[in-house]
């Protein structure tokens, strides 16, 4: 009796191992909310922080960027990287302003255009990769490369100004007290979310991540599915790029590449938190929103110019250092 009483009190779990990996999938949301109470309250933010203006700012910048991670989460939901999504959300933003500013062509006919070049950059990257087997970093960073190149070529290094109204309007409009890229991005962070978990696709696409040796195994088309991953990833940088144009109203030919990183450093982010070890949708709007409350409190706080860089910097070696090892770990489990 007393030796059934020893194993009991032998296999007993302590409160705080059985809490911490509950609270675990949410600690970045509850860094967050520390993060937008710390600024709320601190002297050389309280009064500009939490207001309307700078809210809704927040929520039209980020949405570019937002949008411009999912693109990014796409591959990498394959195990690929895809490094050229900022010079084909750059790329996207020329071309749409070049349509409109040296043609007739309505609007909705330019996006498509801008937007489907968007996808053919991406078909190439996922031909390559898919069919070829070709590593996947070096390709699209190529790609980058070359992209970034031919929209200098093209633009002369000039900045193009001047598109219609109506897109202007939609991007700094708002609908129902919230800016409309904010809706467009809500929209779109639906969507792949509800296609990653709901589809059939998706949960290919997820079983090509974990395993691609037991999902051929097991009659999935690895190449298809890799190849089609990439042309969304095109195709949702392409209208992170359009949504860019609209923000500004003008493209800088060198404004794309700078987006990369951000958004590479909000898919790791993402994979730490919601489901941890793994990349999620809701995990990488979590992180594209820690990183900009992050900056846009200290820069209002008047910390230099440094501070975005160095951050984003900082949360991608922090994010992917703890998506593996949270990877790692989760292998471990279930194994």
């Amino acid at each position: 009796m007393s030796g059934q009483v020893a194993s009991r009190r032998r296999i007993e779990i302590p409160r705080g191992a059985q809490v911490l990996p509950a609270a675990e999938p949410y600690a970045l949301v509850g860094l967050l909310v520390a993060l937008v109470v710390f600024f709320s309250v601190f002297p050389k933010t309280s009064n500009t922080f939490l207001t309307a203006a700078n809210l809704r700012n927040l929520a039209a910048t980020q949405a570019v960027i937002a949008i411009a991670a999912l693109a990014a989460l796409i591959p990498l939901i394959c195990a690929q990287f895809d490094v050229s999504i900022g010079a084909v959300l750059g790329g996207a933003s020329f071309a749409i302003a070049e349509l409109l500013h040296k043609t007739s062509l309505p609007l909705g006919v330019a996006l498509v255009l801008g937007i489907g070049m968007a996808g053919v950059v991406g078909l190439l990257n996922g031909l390559i990769v898919a069919y070829i087997r070709a590593n996947s970093f070096i390709i699209t960073l190529g790609m980058a490369t070359l992209v970034t190149g031919l929209v200098s070529l093209a633009s002369n290094d000039q900045t193009v100004v001047g598109v219609p109204d109506a897109m202007t309007r939609f991007g700094s409009g708002n609908w129902l007290g919230v800016p409309r890229p904010g809706w467009l991005m809500l929209v779109v962070a639906v969507g792949c979310a509800y296609g990653l978990r709901h589809t059939l696709i998706g949960r290919r696409a997820t079983s090509i991540g974990a395993n691609p040796r037991a999902a051929r195994l097991v009659g999935i088309r690895v190449e298809r599915v890799v190849c089609g991953a990439f042309v969304l990833a095109g195709l949702l940088a392409g209208l992170a790029g359009a949504l860019q144009l609209a923000r500004s109203g003008a493209t800088n030919p060198q404004i794309g590449p700078g987006f990369t990183l951000s958004a590479l450093a909000a898919a790791f982010l993402g994979s730490t938190t919601i489901r941890p070890g793994q990349f999620n949708v809701p995990g990488t709007i979590v992180g594209v929103f820690f990183v900009a409350v992050s900056v846009n409190g200290l820069t209002l706080a008047g910390a230099a110019s440094w501070v975005d860089p160095v951050f984003n910097g900082a949360a991608v070696v922090l994010a992917v250092s703890l998506s593996t090892v949270l990877a790692a770990r989760r292998g471990l489990h279930q194994g």
